[in-house]
Parts: C-alpha cells; structure tokens; sequence
C-alpha cells in the first residue's frame, strides 16, 4: 500500500476516520480506504460521546 493510505495504527484508541485515495493509472476509477477503530464504537460509545459535546465535557471523557 501506497504511504498515503492510512494505517489501522494511526485510529487505534481515537474517535476518528482517517480516509485516504489513490487512483490507479489503468482503470476509470479511484480506491478509497478508511480507518477507525470501531472497537470502541457501539452505540453506547457514541451515545456518552455526544453526551459529553452536549454538556461540553472533554470529548472523551469517560471512554479511553
């Protein structure tokens, strides 16, 4: 993969999507790859995250 593209490491404990793109010269058309870690992602997680902006609490607190 090309450097360009992110690296699971890079997502690992962070609430964010890292997105690369690369477009190969033979083909009408581009690939696209993402990175989150979604272990910590459910339902709840993101329920006390937006909690958390709500009353303006640190984005993370409570969850790393």
């Amino acid at each position: 993969m090309d450097d360009r593209l992110p690296d699971m490491k890079l997502a690992q404990n962070s609430n964010f999507c890292f997105i690369g793109l690369e477009k190969p010269d033979d083909v009408n058309s581009v690939i696209l790859v993402s990175a989150i870690d979604n272990l910590g992602k459910g339902a709840s997680t993101q329920a006390v995250q937006n909690m958390n902006c709500m009353f303006g609490f640190n984005e993370t607190r409570g969850l790393l």
